[in-house]
């Protein structure tokens, strides 16, 4: 039904309040007493089934939950987060198997027997009638990173939660002589093989972290250990060529020096 909009009486457009703010019902237009009449110039017209523009329909009251419902003084009732009552037992022990535990000793362990030969290597070198203070700088230096690694390794252990147990070390040699190979190669080549065994029992305590689901150890093991054990195997690689090339002559003298005032 068409009406002429000269003489309409009144027009009620009911509001209802939304969460934001004011919003219109497709069903509450209403007319209300109109007289027609006729007009050429302004002929607005409205029609029973024409819906007013720009309608803002309301967002529900109630909120949609899409993730986990977090409900924390229920969770922290389960039986392995309960705080130890035992002055024995670590605190912050969480998630750290005792497999993984022993594999940790047992590379401590490692360390300090690398550490000991190089620093049986180290007490050679610097004799006075071997006097290769090169060689005896470089093993002094070896000898203490691994220490450090091992050290470094006894803070991970406190930190979550285990014990260290120190092992026995292996008493190490303390002659280096070799009538064919020379000293320096000699050592050398022993120290590249010491490096290239300490790289697998990395490897096989990063597979105990990840046979026990322990994300954080094999992390740990990743970042601190494994990219610098293959860099070192590199150098003192490059070092075994270098010391075949120069033979047991006047050769070692200088490779000696380069490690002298290598920085």
């Amino acid at each position: 039904m068409a009406m002429s909009a000269r003489s309409v009486s009144s027009l009620l457009v009911s509001s209802k309040q939304g969460d934001g703010g004011a919003g219109f019902s497709s069903r509450s237009l209403l007319l209300k007493g109109s007289k027609l009449g006729s007009s050429s110039s302004s002929g607005l017209s409205f029609n029973q089934q024409r819906k007013p523009r720009n309608l803002v329909v309301s967002a529900l009251n109630e909120a949609v939950l899409t993730g986990v419902v977090f409900q924390p003084f229920e969770e922290v009732k389960k039986e392995v987060l309960a705080v130890p009552v035992s002055h024995q037992v670590s605190l912050a022990r969480q998630c750290f198997a005792d497999e993984c535990e022993a594999a940790i000793n047992e590379q401590i362990n490692v360390e300090y027997n690398v550490s000991y030969v190089y620093h049986s290597m180290f007490a050679y070198f610097d004799r006075d009638n071997v006097a290769l203070r090169g060689m005896a700088k470089f093993y002094k230096e070896s000898s203490e990173e691994e220490r450090e690694h091992a050290e470094k390794l006894m803070k991970y252990q406190n930190i979550r939660g285990g014990r260290v147990k120190l092992h026995s070390i292996i008493n190490p040699p303390s002659e280096f002589e070799h009538v064919e190979k020379g000293d320096a190669l000699y050592a050398m080549e022993l120290a590249l093989s010491l490096e290239k065994l300490t790289n697998e029992k990395l490897l096989s305590l990063h597979r105990v972290a990840e046979e026990n689901n322990d994300a954080q150890m094999t992390e740990f093991v990743e970042r601190e250990f494994l990219s610098e054990q293959v860099e070192a195997i590199k150098k003192i690689a490059e070092y075994v060529t270098q010391l075949r090339m120069v033979g047991k002559g006047h050769g070692v003298w200088h490779f000696d020096q380069q490690l002298l005032h290598q920085e």
